[in-house]
């Protein structure tokens, strides 16, 4: 085990001795250490998914993070529910390959993330996916039922980025931080800009998000572990050319209406990127689908009430 100061020096530190600090915020049992590991797997393509599996029987879960994210948002999550699972680095973010054309938009994620479940979790029962995964899960759902069984959908819906729709930088929250500056001076700096903008949580456990987030530079100074929305990356930012206009979800309502597995959606009780006409779209697209509102949560319910997250979970998932 160590502490987070112990791994400020180098890029290549114990990505999982930090857990006992997820057990401990939020009161969980910790052995010492987890059943868990880091894993890649080689894409049609010969580009190389990251991912990290919890647990050495076949997984019956599939997580998939937001944008801006990487897998280790869900460490709480799956810590507490206990169940053999996989959390995907999708591509663009944390340990998995860049795209040449940096499109990073649910279409080209579902195919990837297609072939890695049929490789290695053929049997989860359910794929979990929050904002960007979130939309993932939502083109999975309606085009590989036979992989996404059941589909939990996190605060996210195809009108998520709708241009007429201004927020401010405090109602982005950390997901602002996207379009800010590509690298800081510091680890501390990058820190403190997270902390700020994520008044829901604990700052340690921003802290910590962030060092899973982040890698250190040759010349000292810090940069995000993903390559998007024009963010940072060695190669500068994309052009319109090739970043396309993946961004835009819209397209993804006609998947919605698709739809045929059993859905779950999240929605978090202070966040303002889903607005009530959303709900009511999906609804009268996916009349089956169900609906709970997670009090005391913004757009990531995964960190802000994860164990609310894992008794959801739990009821729709392993309850019957």
């Amino acid at each position: 085990m160590s502490g987070l100061e112990e791994t400020l020096d180098d890029n290549d530190y114990d990505e999982f001795g930090l857990l006992q600090e997820n057990a401990a915020e939020w009161d969980l049992p910790f052995a010492g250490r987890a059943e868990v590991s880091r894993e890649e797997f080689a894409l049609p393509s010969g580009d190389r998914l990251s991912y990290i599996r919890w647990g050495s029987a076949s997984p019956q879960l599939v997580f998939l993070h937001g944008g801006g994210q990487n897998a280790h948002t869900w460490d709480t999550v799956i810590l507490a529910l206990g169940q053999p699972a996989i959390a995907v680095d999708l591509p663009g973010h944390g340990h998995s390959f860049r795209r040449a054309d940096r499109n990073y938009g649910p279409w080209r994620n579902a195919e990837a993330v297609a072939a890695l479940i049929e490789g290695v979790a053929p049997d989860a029962a359910a794929v979990v996916g929050m904002s960007l995964g979130g939309a993932t899960t939502t083109r999975l759902a309606a085009t590989r039922p036979d992989l996404c069984r059941r589909a939990v959908i996190v605060d996210v819906t195809p009108q998520v980025n709708d241009p007429s729709r201004e927020l401010t930088t405090m109602e982005r929250g950390s997901v602002s931080l996207i379009g800010g500056p590509p690298t800081y001076e510091s680890f501390e700096a990058m820190a403190d800009a997270t902390v700020a903008l994520s008044p829901l949580r604990d700052p340690a456990a921003v802290r910590r998000g962030v060092r899973h987030n982040a890698r250190r530079r040759g010349d000292g100074s810090w940069t995000w572990r993903y390559d998007l929305f024009g963010g940072p990356s060695e190669e500068g930012p994309p052009s319109d050319e090739q970043r396309g206009n993946w961004a835009d979800f819209t397209p993804l309502w006609e998947d919605v209406s698709r739809i045929t597995v059993p859905t779950l959606f999240v929605r978090g009780g202070l966040s303002p990127f889903v607005r009530d006409e959303d709900i009511e779209e999906m609804q009268r697209r996916l009349p089956a689908m169900q609906l709970v509102t997670v009090d005391g949560a913004g757009h990531a319910v995964q960190s802000d009430q994860p164990l609310e997250l894992v008794r959801l979970l739990q009821d729709f998932v392993f309850g019957d």
